[in-house]
């Protein structure tokens, strides 16, 4: 792994928004369309988690603030990655939906594996399950542009 030698001085790089409009447009609406239908708190708690696995700054920042503005409590947003040990300060459903984001998110054997998807399919109907893969799957786009242009925590 290659390791940046001004980590932690980063500066932030392009604007996405002013450069790419249009996809820019599309994020937002995508963003907006995947979570239809679930829980706000379970929307906060897996745009977060993505967040920390990707180590998007900015992200973490965003969200963590919108959740605590939604009455998300502290002590639920400090726990949270690690929420496995945790698991008495989130509902079943929120933990299956955690473990799927990170089976998403990381993919470290190429998939998800079929015990963490079946979990998930037991706690959300089919729509509900599209709903939060498809919101998963945005989050950490929005974390790939987030992480590669550098953009500052707290500038949202």
């Amino acid at each position: 792994m290659t390791t940046n030698t001004q980590h932690g001085h980063h500066r932030p790089r392009i604007a996405i928004a002013p450069n790419a409009p249009e996809v820019y447009k599309a994020m937002v609406a995508l963003d907006a369309a995947a979570k239809k239908g679930l829980d706000p708190a379970l929307v906060h708690l897996v745009k977060i988690r993505a967040s920390q696995i990707n180590h998007c700054a900015f992200c973490i920042d965003m969200h963590i603030k919108e959740a605590r503005k939604e009455g998300e409590t502290e002590e639920r947003v400090y726990l949270l990655n690690a929420w496995e040990e945790a698991a008495g300060h989130y509902t079943a459903k929120e933990q299956a939906a955690l473990a799927l984001t990170e089976a998403v998110t990381v993919l470290t054997d190429g998939f998800v594996l079929d015990a963490v998807y079946e979990r998930a399919a037991a706690h959300f109907d089919e729509a509900e399950l599209a709903q939060l893969i498809a919101l998963i799957t945005t989050i950490n786009a929005w974390n790939r542009f987030g992480v590669t242009t550098r953009m500052t925590p707290g500038q949202a």
